[in-house]
This record gives structure tokens, C-alpha cells and sequence, in this order.
């Protein structure tokens, strides 16, 4: 099998033996344990001068390769174009994009950056798999110095329709840049079809059977929903429950049952409208009150930036409020928490609570869905009540699938999932953990290289050459 090169804006962990973070990490680190290679991307550390060279660390057969951002490059590239563009556009929050011609041009910069560093890694016979909304360009500007490898691209996050990627400025010089990657792979099905009616309705690619067509170019969009461990996972969990803080948490709650959350604190995984929810459920149904607890887990992001500081005093007023107007002395409705736990400490809560709560208003996957069904005791396991809108709602259909922005249908569907008797919760978590293990992380990883090296494009550098 030919050798991977990987590329990601962060790489997962280097240490021999360390958990890796995320889905992700676990995908492309087994299959590049199966076939040697290197794994490329930033190294999260900001420097006075932009490197000449990445730094390069082996274990076994993978090279880690990483790159430092000057501060300029962190500010227009990361912070800027990346994170304040287009993170909110890829969310469908149009009205939350900041766009400057600096950080546009920050952006094209770095992309180039990492090209001229890739291009000396690779190898005749190599393939090349780009990540994410960071590394959009990255494959046109590796065409343009030569490299006709196979190169794929895969978007983690969804693709709004082209109505939505058409507010943003100078978007063609983005988005029509996917033209050069051989496969582009998307989370879901209406991902895939929003990027294939961009290209043939604002681009003039035409449709060749599977493929598009663009500028002497054929390209292939697939689906290719990213999946967990979800045996792992759910080892870790069995094992989790009963260490010292799954067992913290399981007596401070007495006998009442747990709703829980667990999200990064961004505007894309609809907090303030899950807090009205419960507002909602203790305000419409008094009788829940004092008789369950809601733990929300928001891992702090992104604090230099504007929108995320107003987030999160938002949240803290929200609360502070419902606690204000529901809490007893021996009784707190709200648990909110901006720390982050590990892996194993989320696990064991998760599988102590009755009801996960997953309701983003749009999310590319949302793996904390799959973990949370994987970690439930397989003889008394708990609901999942999950957003229309998060792509594992594809494959997840036997949780209670709700729309966030309607705040007493989450409120009833939290009650439905408290008061749901033993065989139907055991009925839809069977059918939720079939689906998890059909689809791992690892079988989601193979898909795509196979999917890659299935499909390679017809390859004319000089078509690229205003991409």
C-alpha cells in the first residue's frame, strides 16, 4: 500500500502510548501505522520568524512533521480568516463572519507556506490526505508546484448550500480551489450535494457520471461519516464509573438522574438555547423540579476572540438566572462548568447519565453523540436526545432527534427520555450501537484512502494555474 501523507492544521499526540484526543487522531494514526508515513501540521506554538524547515519527530514508521506560525500568519491565518470567516460561514452564521482582504490574504499565504514544505516531503507513489477548512487551497498550491500524487481532501465541518458560501467575498478563489484534490470528502449526504451544485452551478463543472468535471479536471465528492471506537469507548466507560470522580459525581447527585452536555464553548453548539430548554422544563413542568440535574461540560475556545467572550458572559447570566429562580437549598438545577475532564472522566459521567443531551444547532458530525451511546451499560442504558441538525443524526436515528431551536420540544423530549421505560431504551440503544460499530473510525479512515486510491483524476498542472 503506498505510503500516507497526512495533513491537518494540529496533529494528534506524538508520545508513544498517549490517548489520542479524537476521532481524527485515532483514524489517521492507525492507518499510518499500517503504512508508514508523515504527518504534517502546525505545531501550536507561535514564533518571531517563519521557520525555513518543519521539525521532524519519528515513531516507527511515521514521521510528525510541524511547523510553527509567525504571529502575523497565527492572527490572519488562524484567528483571522480560518476561525472569524469561514468557521461561522461553514455554520450557516452569516452574520457572525468577519472578513478582511489581510486575513484573506494571511490565509492564501500560509497554505503556500505549507506547500513549499510538503512539496520536499513527498515521495513518488505517495497519496496525500488534507484536513479541514484551515488547508481548503493547499492542494491547488501543491499542484502548482508539481506534485501529481494522488491528493484528498476531507471537511470535518458541514458545507452550506451555495446561497450561503456565495456571502462570502472572493469565494470562487476559495472554494473552486477543491477542483485540485482528487476526492473531496464530506461528514453527510447534503454535504456532498451542496458542494457538487456549487461547482456545476457557480463554477460550470459539469457531471461525468460520479465525477465532476472542471477545467480538463474530474474530481469525485463522496460521503464518509467519521465514526469512534465505540468497544474502546465503551471499556473505558465500565471502567471509568467507578473511579473516584465518576463516583464524586454519583453521590453529590443523591438518587435523582442526570442530564448531561459536553461541548466546546462555541455559538455553533446552541448553549443558550439548551439552557432555555431546561428553563423551559422546570418553568412548564414543576414537577421535574428538585427530581433530575443537568451537568453542561463547555470547554472554554477561543477567548481572544469577540463573539466567544459575549458567549460565554451570556451563558453565565443564563445560570445564574435559572439557578436564581429554581434552585432549593439542597438542590442546584444547573451545573455549569468551563473546565475540561479527560477522556476517561467524561466517560464514566457519560455512562451514569440517563439522558445525553447533544443539540448543536449545526455540526459537521458531533462524535460526543456516538461516545455518549457507546459508554451506556448495555443492561440499563440511558437516551440520547440529539439535534436534527448534527450530521450523526444521519446515522443515529433511534435517538430522540429534536430540533434546537425549538425549546419545549427539547424540554418534552428530555421528560420523554427520563420517563422512557427499560425495553424501548435498550431497543434504540442496540440499534445505535449496530450502527457505531459498522462504521468505526478505523473503517472510516480505510474508506477513504481506498476511496483515494480508487480514484484518481486526470491530472493537467497548467489547469490549475489560476486556481
Amino acid at each position: 500500500m503506498s505510503r500516507i501523507i497526512v495533513v491537518s492544521n494540529r496533529i494528534g499526540p506524538i508520545e508513544e502510548g498517549k490517548a489520542a484526543p479524537g476521532g481524527l487522531a485515532v483514524g489517521v494514526y492507525e492507518i499510518l501505522r499500517a503504512t508508514g508515513g508523515v504527518w504534517f501540521g502546525w505545531s501550536g506554538e507561535t514564533v518571531d520568524q517563519t521557520p525555513q524547515a518543519p521539525s521532524l519527530q519519528t515513531q516507527g514508521n511515521i514521521a510528525f512533521a510541524t511547523v510553527g506560525l509567525g504571529r502575523k500568519d497565527y492572527a490572519e491565518y488562524y484567528a483571522g480568516f480560518s476561525n472569524a470567516t469561514l468557521w461561522p460561514l461553514l455554520h450557516y452564521r452569516t452574520g457572525l463572519i468577519e472578513f478582511s482582504r489581510d486575513s484573506l490574504a494571511g490565509y492564501l499565504r500560509v497554505n503556500e507556506q505549507f506547500a513549499a514544505h510538503l512539496a520536499r516531503l513527498i515521495e513518488p507513489g505517495d497519496i496525500v490526505w488534507v484536513h479541514d477548512y484551515h488547508l481548503i487551497p493547499l492542494g491547488a498550491a501543491l499542484r502548482r508546484r508539481g506534485v501529481t500524487q494522488r491528493i484528498g481532501f476531507f471537511l470535518h465541518t458541514p458545507l452550506p448550500p451555495r446561497a450561503v458560501m456565495r456571502t462570502l467575498p472572493d469565494h470562487r478563489q476559495i472554494f473552486g480551489t477543491l477542483s485540485a484534490y482528487d476526492v473531496v470528502g464530506f461528514q453527510t449526504a447534503d454535504d456532498a450535494d451542496h458542494f457538487s451544485d456549487y461547482m456545476v452551478r457557480e463554477l460550470g463543472a459539469s457531471r461525468q457520471g460520479a465525477r465532476l468535471a472542471l477545467d480538463s479536471r474530474l474530481f469525485k465528492a463522496g460521503v464518509f461519516p467519521i465514526g469512534i471506537d465505540p468497544d474502546d469507548f465503551a471499556r473505558t466507560a465500565a471502567v471509568a464509573v467507578g473511579q473516584s470522580a465518576t463516583r464524586r459525581l454519583i453521590r453529590s447527585l443523591g438518587e435523582r438522574p442526570l442530564v448531561i452536555g459536553v461541548d466546546r464553548l462555541d455559538y455553533s453548539k446552541g448553549l443558550p438555547f439548551r439552557f432555555r430548554a431546561i428553563e423551559n422544563l422546570l418553568g412548564q413542568h414543576p414537577e421535574w423540579r428538585n427530581r433530575c440535574t443537568f451537568l453542561q461540560v463547555a470547554t472554554l475556545s477561543r477567548t481572544d476572540v469577540k463573539q466567544y467572550r459575549e458567549l460565554r458572559a451570556e451563558l453565565d447570566a443564563a445560570a445564574g438566572h435559572i439557578n436564581g429562580r429554581y434552585a432549593d437549598y439542597d438542590w442546584t438545577p444547573i451545573r455549569y462548568v468551563n473546565r475540561s475532564f479527560n477522556r476517561n472522566t467524561l466517560a464514566g459521567f457519560f455512562r451514569h447519565a440517563r439522558v445525553g443531551l447533544v443539540t448543536p444547532l449545526r455540526d459537521g458530525m458531533n462524535l460526543v453523540a456516538k461516545e455518549y451511546v457507546a459508554a451506556q451499560r448495555p443492561e440499563d442504558p440511558g437516551v440520547l436526545v440529539l439535534s436534527q441538525f448534527a450530521g450523526a443524526a444521519n446515522e443515529l436515528e433511534s435517538a430522540l432527534l429534536v430540533n434546537p431551536f425549538d425549546v419545549g420540544g427539547v424540554a418534552q423530549a428530555i421528560i420523554r427520555a427520563l420517563e422512557m421505560p427499560l425495553p424501548e431504551r435498550t431497543d434504540r440503544w442496540r440499534a445505535m450501537m449496530e450502527t457505531l460499530r459498522r462504521n468505526t473510525v478505523r473503517d472510516w479512515a480505510r474508506r477513504f484512502v481506498e476511496s483515494l486510491t480508487a480514484n484518481r483524476a486526470d491530472m493537467r498542472p497548467a489547469a490549475l494555474s489560476g486556481a
